[in-house]
């Protein structure tokens, strides 16, 4: 339960506004359509993120959609990659044992992706109009991801701090302890399926996705034994504690 749920419900508004400002922004701003491309990517998207591992010591999850997503940023227009991304966002939010998802929840994610999804859109887009030297398509997409991290992970740890008590900077730390690695990795992934695709074409994202399960399944056996240790350690000190009585 929230410490501070005034403060929970405006950060929560805020994070909202900012994703419906996003989504105005991608209907307002449309211009070429690519359906095929746009009917792969939202299809590869959702299904990846199925692909969810439990971040240890949070009540969050991790997929392994965002290489899409950033192909989606760099490939269609914004309004595309926001339906990519929201539906894909919505997607990973279902619960896997049947319980019932979580409204509030579910809008502050789809909101935090939206914005971000945004917010690299153009940074990428605009970058490369710009027509500067140094803002190559590496630079621009390494941009768009170091957007990506701060709107994916400052926000959620806002959250946690409002509603379970500790310091923002050290469960900032935490999450980009965990995930900084995966952010990396999806960013190469995003720029070879880029560059290789102007000689093979749109549908080469779909051989990314076994390439994304691989990852999937290192991430679930990684963190599976770290939570592991985690319970042993625990246990440990509370059988010393009752055996100390």
């Amino acid at each position: 339960m929230s410490h501070n749920p005034r403060k929970a419900q405006a950060f929560i508004a805020l994070i909202t506004t900012a994703g419906l400002c996003s989504l105005t922004y991608g209907l307002t701003h449309t211009s070429t359509w690519h359906v095929e491309e746009s009917l792969v990517l939202f299809a590869i998207t959702v299904a990846a993120s199925r692909m969810k591992v439990k971040l240890p010591g949070l009540s969050g999850n991790m997929s392994v959609n965002l290489p899409f997503l950033l192909l989606a940023v760099a490939e269609l227009n914004p309004l595309e990659a926001l339906v990519v991304a929201c539906v894909s966002t919505a997607v990973q939010c279902l619960p896997t044992d049947g319980r019932k998802p979580k409204p509030v929840q579910m809008l502050f994610n789809i909101s935090s992706t939206a914005f971000a999804v945004i917010l690299g859109w153009l940074v990428f887009h605009q970058g490369a109009n710009a027509h500067i030297a140094w803002l190559s398509g590496a630079t621009l997409l390494t941009l768009a991801v170091a957007g990506f991290f701060l709107i994916q992970t400052v926000p959620v740890s806002v959250m946690i701090t409002l509603t379970d008590k500790g310091p923002v900077h050290r469960v900032w730390t935490n999450i980009a302890r965990m995930t900084f690695p995966y952010y990396v990795l999806s960013a190469g992934m995003a720029f070879m399926v880029m560059t290789v695709r102007q000689h093979v074409g749109w549908q080469l994202p779909i051989l990314l996705l076994p390439v994304m399960y691989g990852t999937y399944s290192s991430y679930r056996m990684y963190f599976g034994r770290e939570a592991a240790a985690a319970e042993q350690h625990e246990a440990l000190l509370a059988h010393g504690a009752t055996a100390g009585r």
